[in-house]
């Protein structure tokens, strides 16, 4: 099991997760931050990127907020 964290932007054109120079994940996603959508989007997106199921993936901490941990079960 891993933690990484994440910068999350919402209301973006194109998806997609990508490793920054300093350890922490860039996450751009089109759902905007309303309701939940974007974080059910952000473990949608993590879980395809590192070939897991849905399960696998939760939101640790910073649920409401743009920096989040997410914590991943190998």
């Amino acid at each position: 099991m891993k933690t990484i964290q994440v910068k999350v932007k919402p209301n973006s054109r194109v998806r997609g997760l990508e490793e920054l120079s300093d350890g922490t994940w860039l996450a751009r996603i089109k759902a905007p931050p309303i309701d939940g959508k974007a974080n059910e989007e952000l473990i949608t997106l993590i879980a395809q990127h590192f070939e897991l199921p849905r399960a696998r993936v939760s939101i640790k901490s910073g649920s409401s907020g743009r920096m989040k941990l997410v914590r991943i079960e190998d």
